[in-house]
């Protein structure tokens, strides 16, 4: 199961962006959004974000 960014959460802060290995998530039109695809689930999007926006699904 991969993560998702709640938008209604997100700060936009660029922290899960900066972390993420895969290179799976990505700023697209004003809001951070993860590639399912490219997630390998290993949850470091969800450790750096400060707000708790990124979420398992």
């Amino acid at each position: 199961m991969a993560y998702i960014i709640d938008t209604d959460e997100c700060i936009m802060c660029g922290a899960c962006e900066a972390e993420c290995p895969e290179e799976a998530i990505s700023e697209i039109d004003g809001a951070y959004v993860i590639d399912t695809e490219k997630c390998k689930d290993c949850g470091n999007c969800a450790e750096v974000c400060p707000v708790g926006a990124a979420q398992k699904v």
